[in-house]
């Protein structure tokens, strides 16, 4: 398995829970420390990873990170796209942002991921089987202020996710876009500092259950909101 941004949040947690079920795991961050410590924590709980420190925004450093993996592992059957960027903080009105600002979050929320995904698809177009997971926001499909930027970039993601989700029905390699619901992180922290984090979710419990979807079958969508799934 395949995590980008997985030095905190949500792909730390995935990185934890997969190690957790055996997973061979590449795993990438741009902050070699934390990530360095999230692979220790992973290869403790039994897993063989590579690190690779890596801004999945750098078209060099996505395809030294497939090229790396693909060398490792031989093979990548699952890549999680969850890298991503809030933008600039506090979240500023669309009236106040700047459209370097908006070109800066596309590169990390929706070109990095396309990058990220053709430099792996390959493979698994010729093994007929792999699944790819961008992880989006309900600001994809809801209108919240403040939140245009990387909302514009989730939606973005998700239109690239459904078309490709139609142009590999029948392949074998699934594409999904998930949307894990708010949770308790960093990045939520610095979008809404006055957030209860009691009413937010665990990114470990997130991470659970996206794990044991991946280790059976998706759901038969290309858009999943796992704090709805029963």
């Amino acid at each position: 398995m395949l995590i980008t941004g997985a030095s905190r949040g949500l792909g730390r947690a995935l990185a934890r829970a997969a190690a957790h079920e055996g997973a061979s795991l590449a795993l990438c961050a741009r902050g070699a420390a934390d990530l360095g410590a999230v692979a220790a924590e992973c290869r403790a709980l039994g897993a063989d990873v590579l690190a690779v420190t890596a801004d999945i925004a750098e078209p060099r450093d996505v395809e030294r990170l497939a090229a790396t993996a693909l060398d490792r592992f031989g093979v990548v059957d699952i890549v999680v796209n969850n890298a991503s960027t809030l933008g600039p903080t506090p979240l500023p009105f669309l009236s106040d942002a700047s459209p370097a600002e908006l070109e800066a979050v596309f590169r990390t929320n929706v070109i990095g991921p396309m990058r990220m995904t053709q430099a792996i698809i390959g493979g698994m177009l010729l093994r007929g089987r792999g699944v790819l997971v961008n992880i989006s926001s309900d600001a994809a499909v809801n209108g919240y202020p403040g939140w245009g930027v990387y909302g514009a970039s989730k939606a973005a993601l998700d239109a690239l996710t459904r078309t490709w989700a139609a142009e590999l029905s029948d392949t074998g390699v699934r594409m999904i876009s998930v949307d894990p619901g708010d949770m308790d992180t960093a990045m939520h922290r610095a979008a809404v500092p006055d957030a209860d984090p009691a009413e937010l979710a665990r990114p470990e419990d997130v991470a659970g259950r996206m794990v044991e979807l991946l280790a059976g079958a998706l759901p038969a969508a290309d858009r999943v909101e796992v704090a709805a799934l029963p």
